[in-house]
């Protein structure tokens, strides 16, 4: 089917979408978003495999194709393996999520050489790798869309989270550049910039630290997975071709 200039479209059904650290939180609500409108699914981990294996289990339960692969995503070569991994079961993706992230919490002056990079190497690189292995058959196809899951801080910047910033603006920046590169090929590429989401990423905060940002978020509350996950869905329809270059930060009014 081909209804927009330049862009091929395919039926959802027939689509595959790779989602990076999708064992838990914000990935596997993404994961299984997509399976329930019967796309078949790539779980990327790393080291959880037990509960990869639990979000493929829900996502299979609604009759999709599931596939779960294993990557240290710092690591160019573990990325071509999984990209030959997907070639071989016939699953390379029409969309590509990239999620997989680290916080760090912690003031300027005490990062270290070492943490810096693994930040950036995970948060920021990943998704340069990752895009770089998987682009090339969307471009070829003239479909695809790309997502990256940046946050808030990227837009704003956060006091002892300039770690944490740095990359997530490194990632919207990306996002805007490949996005005109790839638009005359049919490919789409956003971010998603959430606010503060209700996952195990802000498990260093007490309850009254937690109590506190509610306070500050005008709807009064943290974000639930399923909001997230439902953003990025709208992204990937063939409908959204039209949408591409921007930056979407789902905060409850927080940072407007």
């Amino acid at each position: 089917m081909n209804n927009l200039k330049g862009e091929v479209q395919k039926p959802i059904g027939e689509m595959t979408v790779l989602i990076t650290g999708a064992s838990r939180g914000i990935g596997a609500a993404i994961a299984e978003r997509f399976a329930a409108v019967g796309m078949n699914i790539i779980i990327h981990y790393m080291n959880s495999h037990e509960a990869a294996n639990e979000v493929a289990r829900r996502c299979m339960s609604h009759g999709s194709k599931v596939l779960t692969v294993s990557a240290d995503l710092k690591d160019k070569e573990q990325i071509l393996r999984m990209h030959e991994k997907l070639q071989s079961h016939g699953m390379e993706p029409d969309i590509l999520v990239n999620n997989a992230g680290i916080s760090h919490y912690g003031l300027l002056a005490d990062v270290t050489e070492e943490e810096w990079d693994t930040v950036m190497s995970v948060n920021l690189k990943g998704a340069f790798l990752c895009t770089q292995a998987f682009m090339g058959r969307m471009v070829s196809q003239r479909f695809g869309r790309i997502i990256n899951v940046s946050s808030v801080w990227g837009l704003s910047g956060a006091s002892c989270e300039v770690l944490y910033s740095t990359s997530k603006g490194g990632l919207n920046a990306f996002t805007k550049a490949l996005a005109k590169e790839l638009a005359p090929s049919g490919v789409t590429v956003n971010a998603v910039a959430p606010g503060a989401v209700d996952t195990t990423m802000l498990g260093h905060l007490e309850a009254d630290e937690i109590r506190m940002l509610e306070e500050e978020i005008p709807v009064g509350r943290l974000a639930q997975p399923d909001e997230i996950s439902s953003l990025v869905y709208f992204l990937a329809l063939p409908e959204s071709g039209y949408i591409t270059g921007q930056v979407i930060s789902p905060n409850g009014g927080w940072v407007t």
